[in-house]
């Protein structure tokens, strides 16, 4: 079998065996990807996973999330999904980037992105 000849059905024959159609199938699928990272020692982080290496990642535009509250429920994966309640939470400006130790990493949701893109900065108290 020629792999040049092969039809399309037989592709997505081969796809179903070997691998999935899902988008997150790589260690470094999520690069360039919005992302919230947890992580060991320095809290919890949101912005765009750009490099990934073992539990080290860099993120840019990397807003820290000092204090986070769920619109919807109360885990971290939640806010992923569902975002953040701006007035209980408390976002930091972004910096242009960070160099993390990551425990999780976790995409987010056109919803979670537009709520943490827009929440205010926090200012000391």
């Amino acid at each position: 079998m020629d792999i040049n000849d092969l039809t399309i059905g037989q592709a997505k024959e081969l796809i179903s065996i070997f691998g999935t159609n899902n988008k997150y199938d790589s260690l470094n699928s999520m690069i360039g990807e919005k992302v919230i990272i947890r992580t060991y020692s320095a809290g919890v982080w949101f912005g765009i996973l750009s490099e990934k290496s073992g539990n080290e990642v860099i993120i840019n535009s990397a807003r820290r999330m000092y204090k986070w509250w769920c619109k919807q429920s109360i885990s971290l994966s939640a806010v992923a999904n569902h975002g953040i309640n701006q007035d209980k939470s408390k976002i930091i400006e972004a910096i242009p980037s960070v160099w993390l130790e990551a425990i999780e990493i976790i995409p987010c949701s056109d919803i979670c992105i537009k709520s943490l893109e827009g929440a205010p900065h926090v200012k000391a108290e």
